[in-house]
């Protein structure tokens, strides 16, 4: 087996004539199932976004691995973490620094909170992303704000965490549901329209995850 990193944290592992991304375990025992091999943690594309970006960008860019600005110490904001799949690998990729973890359903939260018991650089919030207000308490300024939930005003949700958390620099990465917004038109009018309403942020990257998600389309900004 061949390993080299693709990006901070995150590596690609040649497996039997197949390209995998993976990371390095900060904890021990599967989340979701995944494989381990020779110290290294699969990483699902097809389960996660933020892998499916990473792998599409390399091939859309002839190999290059995107900029997400992590360092291990980062501190990441995550809207929408659901059980934990994807949050789980961010968590590896930042074993020195923190992930909140912003989860709106009791029922997955008490998932993320088994998650967390292993997982020290985890804190766990349940709230509501629409109102980034209501977490200020347990939240500080951070070097990535990652987005995935399923709702009408993902844009504006975005822009009202990257304008409170944030830091000057730092990057927003919005995995955007375009049958959640409008069902009604072009997956592409939907993506467009969101865009211009990400304000006070420079978008530099815009694609859609297939082959791994339908109607999903990743944005890439900066602050």
């Amino acid at each position: 087996m061949e390993s080299s990193e693709l990006v901070p944290g995150a590596y690609l592992l040649e497996i039997d004539g197949r390209t995998r991304i993976a990371t390095r375990p900060c904890a021990p025992g599967s989340v979701y199932g995944e494989r381990f091999v020779e110290g290294f943690r699969l990483w699902d594309p097809t389960r996660s976004k933020l892998a499916a970006l990473l792998l599409k960008h390399r091939a859309l860019s002839g190999g290059k691995g995107l900029d997400l600005g992590l360092t291990p110490g980062s501190k990441v904001l995550y809207l929408g973490a659901a059980t934990g799949t994807t949050v789980s690998h961010v968590s590896d990729m930042v074993p020195e620094g923190l992930v909140y973890a912003v989860e709106f359903s009791p029922r997955s939260m008490r998932d993320l909170l088994l998650l967390c018991e292993s997982r020290q650089n985890i804190v766990p919030v349940l709230g509501d992303a629409a109102l980034p207000e209501s977490y200020s308490a347990m939240v500080e300024t951070v070097d990535l704000v990652y987005q995935d939930v399923a709702q009408r005003n993902q844009a504006e949700i975005a822009t009202r965490n990257a304008d409170r958390y944030l830091r000057t620099g730092g990057t927003l990465v919005l995995m955007m549901k375009t049958r959640s917004i409008d069902v009604t038109l072009p997956p592409k009018e939907v993506y467009s329209s969101e865009i211009e309403r990400l304000k006070n942020l420079q978008v530099s990257e815009v694609m859609d995850l297939l082959p791994y998600h339908h109607d999903h389309w990743a944005v890439v900004a900066r602050k």
